[in-house]
């Protein structure tokens, strides 16, 4: 009997009601986005012991796992101390320009990293065009852009908005009243955010310094062209040399490692709020003082650095004259075509697939909807060249008729971005009036008419901003598309690479200045969709 009912509490909600149709379809949407990455554990787990023990414990693999961990430390460390104080000067101070510094030092989220990685060689490598420039004034040599260190410095600039974005919406919803109590009690400024706005802002934090992380640790196109030895370069490396063994026991490394990532994210976040849903005045910004104008340099430098480097070398490659033209290397606007083809498709079939997962988690409390919607979330955790390799042992192996086709593709990108449409679906299904479709109801419609005529229009919007934000992140996709895509499909993505791999970066000018040009306008379709941010 309390089996029994232990079920039926898993598998219903509150009233005890069971809904067949969507539990079903939430479960198929669910095992099929979790399925690629269990087969690749059971293709690990078969390669011999003997073979597995040298591999995993070699001085290689130990190199690279120490070079991983030294990445993503680094970058979540820097994205913390640059992310933090950039929030705050933008959400709660008397910064001149405040609206313009909170939008440009967001931008660099825009940029693809391996665009500022091949960026930043060309202007700080060796015979680099920032050399060149000092050169006349007898610099014969800059510190070297390679390595740990211009890996953590390139990622860093394109990953700290992260932890801005996060945390300034915590800061520009604080009660300022709070700190205006701490600061009768004779607490200064410091022990005053220390008191109060640390806690309240700690878990916007960790969930930026998360994606960081990730972000860091999954990262391919800068640690090879960094020349890092980095889980997803070597993966990448072994999968072109066949080696199939190594590169799926490297996989499993990695998903170990982004499994500790998410479970210390869990115990340093902290669910406790400072303040409630009707907060106090947060209109009262702190004065700087004679620090007002020098305090402009830090949101002036990150984002000068993080956009005008990568402009200006795109801008000096566009100008000069190639005297080797290679007609193969040429852009052509099919490859912008084939990236906007099956972004759209992408974001399409991600909005469809995130509707029914996303209701059943808002309309019905219970373990098996969290389980459903939390299952969405392991393509988006689990870095992008992991899930294309088990792509390509399953296609390989069981259905060569689908391997390297344009199903498979948009397949693999709806698993790795489901999440971005999960998550905005159900906020908005969560911020519809119950009591509407309850009227509905009672004037005779259906739960499908109800949902059309009532819920739908409501959640709109909240759909089409996360189909944007897939499309955005689905245009950027690096390893994914270079691994997946069939053979001949050329994107703006695969042209920006073949053009950094030969050394030739001014065919690489023109596929840039496009994508950044199309993620900009994704982003502009993302905040119409919100309204705009009031604080901004």
């Amino acid at each position: 009997m309390n089996w029994t009912r232990r079920i039926r509490d898993i598998v219903t909600d509150g009233d005890g009601r069971l809904p067949v149709g969507l539990t079903l379809l939430s479960a198929a949407i669910a095992g099929t986005l979790v399925f690629p990455l269990a087969w690749l554990v059971i293709r690990a787990v078969t390669v011999d012991r003997s073979r597995a023990t040298e591999l995993l414990f070699s001085r290689e693999t130990v190199d690279i796992l120490v070079n991983s961990l030294l990445l993503m430390g680094g970058v979540t460390a820097f994205s913390i101390l640059l992310g933090v104080p950039l929030a705050y000067l933008t959400a709660r101070t008397d910064l001149p320009f405040r609206r313009f510094w909170s939008i440009a030092v967001a931008l660099p989220l825009v940029v693809p990293s391996y665009v500022g990685a091949f960026s930043f060689v060309s202007a700080f490598g060796p015979r680099g065009e920032f050399h060149d420039l000092l050169a006349p004034l007898g610099v014969e040599r800059l510190p070297d852009i390679y390595g740990l260190p211009g890996a953590i410095l390139v990622i860093t600039l394109y990953t700290y908005p992260y932890v801005y974005l996060t945390t300034r919406a915590a800061l520009l919803s604080l009660d300022t009243t709070l700190i205006e109590a701490a600061r009768t009690l004779n607490h200064g400024r410091f022990e005053a955010f220390r008191r109060v706005t640390l806690p309240v802002i700690r878990p916007a934090v960790a969930a930026g310094s998360l994606l960081a992380a990730l972000y860091a640790v999954s990262d391919f196109g800068t640690p090879t062209i960094m020349r890092l030895p980095v889980f997803t370069r070597q993966i990448y490396v072994e999968y072109n040399s066949f080696g199939s063994d190594y590169a799926a026991l490297l996989s499993l490394q990695l998903l170990a490692v982004v499994l500790v990532v998410l479970a210390l994210e869990r115990l340093v976040r902290s669910d406790r709020n400072a303040h409630g849903d009707d907060a106090g005045n947060t209109d009262r910004l702190v004065g700087l003082g004679r620090w007002r104008w020098p305090a402009t340099l830090l949101p002036a430098s990150v984002s000068a650095v993080a956009l005008l480097v990568p402009l200006w070398i795109l801008l000096l490659w566009l100008v000069r004259t190639d005297t080797g033209r290679r007609p193969s290397m040429a852009f052509e606007w099919v490859q912008a075509l084939n990236s906007v083809s099956v972004a759209v498709a992408a974001a399409v079939v991600a909005a469809l697939a995130a509707l029914p997962v996303a209701y059943f988690a808002a309309n019905h409390d219970t373990p098996l909807s969290t389980l459903f919607e939390r299952a969405t979330y392991v393509g988006f955790a689990v870095p992008g060249i992991v899930l294309a390799l088990a792509l390509v042992y399953f296609g390989s192996s069981y259905l060569p008729w689908l391997y390297q086709t344009l199903p498979l593709l948009v397949f693999a990108y709806v698993v790795r971005f489901l999440p971005q449409v999960v998550g905005s679906t159900r906020t908005s299904i969560l911020g519809v009036d119950p009591r509407l479709v309850e009227a509905s109801r009672a004037l005779g419609e259906s739960s499908m008419g109800s949902f059309r005529r009532v819920t739908f229009p409501l959640v709109r919007s909240g759909i089409v901003a996360g189909a944007a934000l897939v499309f955005l992140t689905t245009m950027k996709e690096l390893p994914v598309t270079l691994i997946l895509r069939p053979s001949g499909f050329e994107t703006i993505v695969t042209q920006i690479w073949r053009a950094q791999e030969s050394g030739l970066y001014q065919y690489a000018v023109v596929p840039t200045l496009l994508l950044l040009v199309i993620s900009g306008l994704s982003m502009v379709v993302m905040l119409a969709q919100e309204g705009g941010e009031e604080g901004l």
